[in-house]
């Protein structure tokens, strides 16, 4: 018999049962069998079911049962069987069972275990629940997890699912598709995020696990915030969308469990966390080895066969360019796991993307604001809106004397030499990258904030800055006219100002060109930052807002929209892994001749 489920066996009942692994009986699929069936049922190992264990079934249709690949039962004997389905598991039938992991009990397709029950489990937690075992829970998914099991709980397997949370979610409103989520070892994502202390920057690392990931709450900003929106705000680390990203997934509407219903595949796999681990000091190997992994492991996976993982996505918590290492010098950056040959289809999520890289969607970096409701967003814009500014502009940067005719350098000359209207906070990395209170009093100050590229040609504070109603000033486009289109206005004057970098280099004053804006103008874009401040800013709920979509559902609009745009053209499930298609082999070639041009504008 396939592995189906065990009910209400006694502890009696299962003392007579022949001295083996009790797992061969949960691996039987035996049950709703009375006294007077089991006498006829060929030696299958299972005896002694009395007919009160019968008794305590509840009232289900045993066709069920039929589903479930129960064999060898005769005419006579189906005659018999009462409508009863398999469920209900009584505390003292588990406590019969072997010490062992009970995690191996749900990976046998058991379900709708009582709280009385549960509460008889061994303190082992509820972990490592297969994927398979998974679809065969009820909608509600994984339920009546106390406190006490909950905090014993490795971190891994089923994360976040409550009966609250699948009870809760509408069967409506998911037309472009349903999604399924991987369930991978914990060695992909769970582990690299408890294992905060081995990271390469390991100074309170810890505490972005906080809150689901949101990071500890912001208590600098107490007396400066009003006090009933003050809670919405977390020290947020600006790379940890990942974790983000995948605590919403799991909570999604348009998630299934069932991997034959779903449009396309996420694979939870905190690449940021890893190569964060092995930036410095690792040889190419170490930082390639986990990569390597999990794309040995997804490309034995059926579904990724049937399409080569054409209709698989990625959320990548950096930019892209970490995972883009070309040679293999140790003394190169970042590994190579977006060049190796697994990944060529897949659709990949980062904070800034290759702009030569048709499957790539860039997402807001997470600022420190995640809004608990809708009345949250509202309060917020009314006081971003209604905030006195008392400078024109600020600039939240440093110079690096590293590099010759630094550019953040001449900027920050000149807000100084402009002290009077232009606000200046003076923050390296450490100071910094995660946000301060500082930072947010400059914004909240100003009328325009200046936004020259970072490391890479984006950066957190852009969204830092429009968070607070203040308008961002551009001098490179790909800063992020070329990045987050899905997220800001489609027209970059409604909402922004550019400046050719070269105009600055050779003389022209930012202020000069600034205040040639009138009231009016900055009223109006003013106007425009903030009505888009819901679609760059992620929910702090695991389930969303009720009816605005935020940055993580606009992405994953975004997602579903690409695939399907892929599989117009014919892309998705017939490229064979040694064909070069125009995507793969001619656009990036055109693209290249492009880039000159985007290079210097």
């Amino acid at each position: 018999m396939p592995n189906k489920g065990v009910s209400n066996v006694s502890s009696a009942t299962h003392g007579s049962l022949p001295n083996k692994r009790h797992g061969s009986l949960l691996n039987k699929g035996v049950s709703n069998i009375s006294s007077k069936t089991h006498s006829i049922l060929p030696n299958k190992g299972v005896s002694n079911l009395s007919s009160a264990t019968h008794g305590s079934l509840p009232n289900k249709r045993h066709g069920s049962l039929l589903n479930k690949g129960v064999s060898n039962i005769s005419s006579k004997t189906h005659s018999i069987l009462p409508n009863k389905g398999v469920s209900n598991l009584s505390s003292a039938t588990h406590g019969s069972l072997p010490n062992k992991r009970h995690g191996s009990l749900l990976n046998k397709g058991v379900s709708s275990i009582s709280s009385k029950t549960h509460h008889s489990l061994p303190k082992k937690g509820v972990s490592n629940v297969s994927s398979k075992s998974h679809g065969s829970l009820p909608i509600e998914g994984v339920s009546n997890i106390s406190s006490e099991t909950y905090s014993s709980l490795p971190n891994k397997g089923v994360l976040n699912i409550a009966l609250e949370s699948y009870r809760s979610l509408p069967n409506e409103g998911c037309d472009s598709g349903r999604i399924y989520v991987y369930d991978l070892l914990p060695m992909f994502n769970y582990d690299l995020m408890n294992n905060c202390n081995q990271l390469e920057t390991p100074d309170n690392e810890c505490d972005r696990n906080l809150n689901n990931g949101l990071g500890p709450v912001a208590r600098e900003f107490a007396g400066m915030l009003p006090e009933s929106i003050f809670p919405a705000f977390y020290w947020t680390d600006m790379y940890w969308g990942e974790v983000l990203f995948h605590n919403r997934m799991l909570n999604h509407k348009c998630r299934t469990l069932e991997p034959e219903s779903a449009t396309a595949f996420y694979i939870p796999f905190y690449a940021a966390l890893d190569v964060r681990k092995h930036l410095f000091n690792h040889t190419v190997r170490e930082r390639d080895m986990l990569p390597e992994m999990l794309t040995d492991w997804v490309q034995e996976q059926k579904w990724w066969k049937r399409s080569i993982g054409s209709d698989h996505f990625i959320m990548l918590g950096r930019i892209t360019w970490d995972f883009r290492r070309e040679g293999d010098n140790d003394a190169d950056w970042g590994n190579r796991f977006l060049h190796m040959p697994a990944m060529r289809n897949v659709i990949r999520v980062s904070v800034e993307r290759s702009i030569w890289d048709d499957l790539e969607i860039a997402v807001p970096y997470p600022t420190i604001f995640h809004p608990r409701s809708e009345s949250d967003i509202i309060e917020w814009q009314e006081f971003a809106r209604s905030r006195r500014r008392n400078h024109l502009f600020a600039f939240v940067g440093s110079s690096r004397s590293s590099i010759k005719n630094d550019f953040r350098g001449i900027l920050q000359k000149q807000c100084l030499d402009e002290s009077t209207v232009c606000r200046h906070v003076n923050c390296g990395w450490k100071n910094c990258s995660d946000g301060k209170r500082a930072v947010m009093e400059a914004f909240l100050d100003s009328d325009f904030c200046l936004q020259p590229r970072g490391d890479a040609f984006t950066r957190r504070l852009v969204f830092d800055c429009m968070l607070a109603g203040s308008i961002p000033v551009f001098f490179w486009r790909r800063t992020a006219y070329m990045q987050y289109e899905l997220f800001m206005p489609i027209e970059p004057e409604d909402y922004s100002v550019f400046i050719r970098r070269d105009d600055v280099r050779n003389g022209t004053g930012i202020r000069r060109v600034l205040e040639r804006y009138g009231r009016k103008d900055v009223k109006r874009m003013r106007e425009k930052v903030i009505e888009y401040i819901p679609r760059f800013v992620y929910a702090k709920s695991n389930q969303g807002l009720e009816k605005t979509r935020d940055a993580f559902d606009i992405a994953l609009d975004g997602v579903l929209t690409k695939y399907k745009a892929h599989m117009e053209k014919g892309r998705i499930g017939n490229m064979n892994d040694q064909m070069c298609t125009i995507f793969i082999c001619i656009m990036p070639v055109l693209y290249g001749v492009f880039a000159f041009f985007v290079y210097f504008n």
